[in-house]
């Protein structure tokens, strides 16, 4: 069994943007483990531990259902915190994109028809940048940090594929593998 997911990975100069821009919130916001650069990327789909021979079949859906998906622009701007900024767990970057909530439901789709069951939750498009271990409120002034970033733009780029993860777990944090790769449709070449 392995533990994977279904993702974009975003642009490496994004990524490199977003977290020179947090070095100051380091020193603002206390408690928080810090995910690394390397492992950014928006979640589309959580598929838990699936069997190594699931790999294909998955492959071969999404490349079904989102070969004729066209590629799209993104672009991540703003932060925000899961559930709420009085229990916060997790800090995340907003991402936006008109296409992503019909991407994820594509998805959604696709891997139901191999036995994944949909996601109840409304799709909110993010990339997580920290977790807390644990938060007190006398340490942080954190809807005010939060507000003073919801403008905060740290740039776009292009989807051009969506990607099953393996996540491999460690007592250093989470190392993500590709598993394979589905192109995203060149809108040109269909017309």
């Amino acid at each position: 069994m392995i533990r994977a997911f279904i993702a974009i990975e975003i642009h490496h100069a994004v990524i490199q943007r977003i977290f020179a821009a947090t070095d100051e919130l380091r020193q603002r916001i206390s408690g928080i483990r810090w995910n690394s650069p390397n492992n950014c990327h928006l979640t589309l789909k959580f598929l838990g531990d699936i069997d190594e021979q699931q790999i294909e079949p998955i492959g071969q859906v999404l490349q079904r259902d989102l070969s004729l998906f066209p590629r799209f622009a993104i672009n991540a701007k703003g932060l925000g915190v899961f559930p709420d900024a009085k229990r916060p767990r997790v800090l995340w970057v907003g991402i936006e994109g008109k296409p992503l909530a019909a991407l994820a439901e594509k998805v959604e789709k696709a891997l139901a028809s191999v036995g994944f069951a949909e996601e109840k939750r409304k799709f909110t498009p993010h990339l997580t940048i920290g977790r807390w271990r644990q938060f007190r409120r006398s340490d942080n002034d954190l809807t005010d940090a939060l507000a003073q970033w919801q403008e905060r733009n740290f740039s776009g780029s292009t989807v051009h594929e969506v990607v099953l993860f393996q996540s491999i777990l460690s007592p250093t944090g989470a190392e993500y593998r590709r598993l394979k790769a589905v192109p995203l449709c060149d809108a040109s070449s269909i017309a």
